[in-house]
């Protein structure tokens, strides 16, 4: 039988000191987050399939294909069953920092060499450039840009390694929708704060949290929230970000899989569990001193999910 976990809620200053932020609950009024400690091909189906989610057409895998080998990125092997089983289109953009994956050239070679074309197709968004999509009452945006082919999939899958992140402190499924679906132009105007198409950098950090939680909104209000699922794998958590071509080894031993409907209860139940987790203590001062947490704060505030959730345990 399925255990719903049930913890009590916690003080959003206390990230500072590493103790626990707990926004689960008992009741049936709030999304609904699975979670198993399997973290296998196996697990990854069993989890998606806790979620009794009907893709609609054509379904895009959205996923990070990695800046180097290094880097601790969903490994084909481990999501081959699931996009197999979806009959799926890894889709990403190209990037906006230089690197292996700046311009389509560089990144088809890296998705390449990583294997990820073993195992699905593979669709550079905006491999021809960039499309608007409009933010309805957001924080600072007014609209977002992501790439031509984002239009040719009525459905998604936000496939997310969860981990820290040196710019918005983690990343998980909310950095996923935001900048992973942005073009590398659109990756510069939420970096920015919505100040520049031509640089990323020099934006003021509350207000690339805030682009960013206006880039998810216009993103699932776009694709619509029946048509867009979340799946967060919580292993491999270095502080750093899997754009990182040289990562921080982890401290934080392997936690399990995350799968919901809600982007924001996901992310919010990854920081829950992290913030319990032995061997946290550099990711969550990282957290805290890019004060991370005000993307799911801002997120919640313009209606793309609840921070507060149920939690099921499908391993009971």
């Amino acid at each position: 039988m399925k255990k719903t976990i049930i913890a009590t809620l916690g003080c959003a200053a206390a990230i500072a000191t590493g103790a626990g932020i707990h926004y689960a609950t008992a009741s049936n009024d709030v999304p609904v987050v699975y979670f198993t400690r399997d973290i296998s091909p196996e697990g990854l189906v069993r989890a998606y399939n806790a979620l009794n989610w009907t893709p609609k057409g054509k379904v895009g895998i959205k996923m990070s294909t990695g800046e180097s080998a290094k880097t601790n990125y969903l490994r084909p092997e481990l999501i081959k069953e699931l996009v197999t089983k979806l009959d799926g289109t890894i889709v990403e953009c190209n990037t906006a920092y230089g690197g292996n994956r700046s311009d389509s050239e560089s990144h088809w070679a890296a998705i390449r060499e990583r294997g990820f074309l073993d195992v699905a197709p593979v669709d550079i968004m905006d491999e021809e450039g960039s499309m608007t999509l409009p933010v309805k009452d957001g924080n600072i945006l007014q609209e977002n840009y992501v790439g031509t082919h984002f239009a040719n999939y009525p459905s998604y899958i936000v496939l997310s390694h969860f981990k820290g992140h040196q710019m918005a402190g983690f990343g998980g499924a909310l950095k996923n929708i935001s900048i992973g679906f942005a073009s590398s132009m659109g990756k510069k105007w939420i970096h920015s704060g919505g100040t520049s198409k031509e640089s990323m950098w020099g934006g003021e950090q509350n207000a690339f949290l805030e682009a960013m939680a206006d880039a998810d909104k216009a993103v699932t209000d776009y694709v619509g929230h029946d048509n867009m699922v979340y799946i967060n794998v919580l292993n491999r958590i270095s502080i750093d970000c899997d754009c990182n071509a040289n990562p921080a080894e982890p401290d934080i031993h392997d936690i399990g899989i995350l799968v919901s409907r809600d982007p924001v209860a996901i992310d919010q139940a990854g920081i829950d569990m992290v913030s319990v987790a032995d061997g946290n203590q550099k990711l969550m001062e990282r957290i805290a001193q890019q004060n991370g947490l005000h993307i799911l704060e801002a997120a919640e505030k313009i209606g793309v999910g609840s921070r507060k959730y149920k939690l099921v345990d499908l391993d009971e």
